[in-house]
């Protein structure tokens, strides 16, 4: 009988450990580690990698900046999109950051970060085309591509320009700029962020412009940092240095070195 109260208090024990352990989260779990995990993919001009393959952009200095004031390191960890949830819920990443449109799904699923960057979808296809695509019946037959899971996606499945068009699903933003330059897709539907560092003069994609005459503008768009749903302490945190950053200038410099500091929000 000893034995057996000596090997429950020993279970009991042990459970009482692990629960402790998993206790510790939000802002308590990041700090201890030193470090903040952030999923993120490769698109200029939000994270991206320069002539030397170092990591450079306007998400990855505003994350290395709100770090700093966290006393954490960055850790960015490439990603695919459609799996950003189940990144951030198995804690193989501490938040998503990376060009992200804030939408109701992700607000009842995450805690989301003060808006900083409003944005929109655009198309994108072939100078050559731009002018070609104007409504519904122009698009009819046009192979479109957007990111899966994405802002991108949402529109191409659900405006009505594309009704009759034939849509594709690709694994990331940057993908779908190679197929339209490839020639395997008609049009892309992508942030227009990405746009101002991906496509025109001096990049990979020189050839590629925003449709001329198309509009995808239905709502206004935001983005904002995703974390684990119930962090009131990281997301406090994190807020408090997204303002401090904003009052000092130092989110407008980066913004302005990427040409996005007339999209910033943050007051």
């Amino acid at each position: 009988m000893k034995k057996l109260i000596a090997l429950l208090l020993a279970v009991v024990l042990c459970v009482s450990f692990m629960s402790g352990c998993n206790l510790k989260k939000d802002l308590d779990y990041i700090q201890s580690n030193g470090k903040m995990t952030i999923g993120i993919t490769l698109f200029a001009p939000m994270n991206y990698k320069d002539a030397n393959g170092e990591l450079i952009g306007f998400e990855t200095e505003f994350a290395k900046a709100v770090c700093k004031e966290l006393n954490v390191e960055p850790n960015f960890q490439v990603i695919e999109w459609k799996s950003k949830e189940t990144e951030l819920k198995s804690k193989n990443i501490d938040c998503i950051w990376n060009g992200m449109t804030i939408t109701d799904e992700l607000l009842n699923n995450t805690d989301i970060s003060t808006p900083y960057m409003q944005n929109k979808q655009v198309l994108v296809v072939k100078a050559e085309n731009a002018k070609k695509y104007t409504d519904a019946a122009s698009l009819k037959g046009a192979k479109i591509v957007a990111e899966a899971n994405s802002a991108g996606e949402r529109s191409a499945q659900t405006n009505d320009l594309f009704k009759d068009a034939e849509y594709t699903a690709v694994d990331a933003m940057s993908t779908a700029l190679m197929e339209v330059k490839a020639g395997t897709a008609d049009a892309a539907v992508i942030d227009y962020v990405m746009t101002i560092g991906s496509t025109g003069e001096g990049t990979d994609y020189a050839n590629l412009v925003m449709a001329e005459n198309i509009s995808l503008a239905s709502e206004p768009e935001q983005y904002g940092i995703a974390f684990r749903k119930n962090s009131p302490k990281t997301l406090e945190a994190v807020n408090a240095a997204i303002k401090k950053l904003a009052e000092n200038g130092t989110l407008d410099e980066i913004g302005k070195k990427y040409k996005l500091d007339e999209l910033l929000i943050v007051e």
